[in-house]
């Protein structure tokens, strides 16, 4: 979404070899390796990439680099709650989604939701803000995101900055996307979030989850509207074109 998608998983080692064109469901690649020691396993953009893989996965006795990994998180603590998000757009700015995950013990929820018109950026905020609004109560966070905005603007102080500043990155060009960071960092200041970044379409078995939820919700039949970034947009219009009131 904003970037290539990767939508073919080759499984050269696992349950059922062969290339999947979904990671989860009973007809997904997850499926194959799950519990298999050594699978073997990569996403791919096209389906003659995977095929092609799968001739010759192992060049000599080593797994290739390239090889899908589970990205490691850190060990949260006890009553630690994990979420995982993602978010983009098909084109950018264009339709949208987000997706995320959250782990509260055996407790999973996955949430998600489409937008007519929006951006990448936009997306990725939107998911934290909304896993973290549905939490009931303050709790200890471990957030995971790919985007490297959403994790520094948080953890470089960038967005805190910002805000002091009157939403000013510097003396003459505003901080994007202000609404989204100031409802981000109200979430923050009632919980305790740590946000760590992970690899994009790495085989993290959430992040790619996140990653299909928030593809499925952008193509959704009953897309939102994404009122401040339109308006935003409006009033650019408006003052290139003279048509303010």
């Amino acid at each position: 979404m904003g970037r290539t998608q990767k939508k073919y998983y080759a499984v050269a080692r696992g349950a059922r070899p062969g290339v999947y064109e979904t990671w989860f469901g009973p007809a997904g690649a997850e499926g194959q390796i799950r519990g298999v020691p050594g699978a073997l396993y990569r996403g791919f953009a096209t389906r003659a990439e995977a095929e092609q893989w799968l001739r010759n996965p192992l060049p000599g006795k080593q797994a290739p680099k390239s090889a899908v990994r589970p990205a490691p998180s850190p060990a949260p603590a006890a009553g630690t709650i994990l979420i995982y998000t993602d978010g983009g757009c098909f084109e950018n700015p264009g339709p949208g989604g987000y997706g995320a995950v959250i782990v509260a013990g055996e407790q999973r929820t996955e949430l998600s939701e489409g937008f007519r018109l929006t951006t990448n950026n936009r997306m990725e905020l939107m998911a934290c803000i909304v896993a973290l609004a549905a939490l009931k109560t303050p709790s200890a966070v471990i957030l995971h995101s790919d985007s490297r905005y959403v994790v520094n603007g948080i953890a470089k102080g960038w967005a805190r900055a910002w805000r002091a500043n009157n939403w000013m990155r510097t003396n003459r060009e505003p901080a994007e996307n202000s609404d989204l960071w100031e409802r981000l960092l109200a979430l923050c200041d009632r919980h305790r979030v740590s946000f760590v970044w992970v690899k994009g379409h790495a085989g993290h078995r959430e992040n790619e989850r996140c990653d299909e939820l928030a593809a499925a919700a952008a193509r959704g039949s009953e897309l939102c509207e994404d009122e401040a970034y339109v308006e935003g947009r409006t009033r650019i219009t408006d003052r290139l074109f003279g048509n303010a009131g």
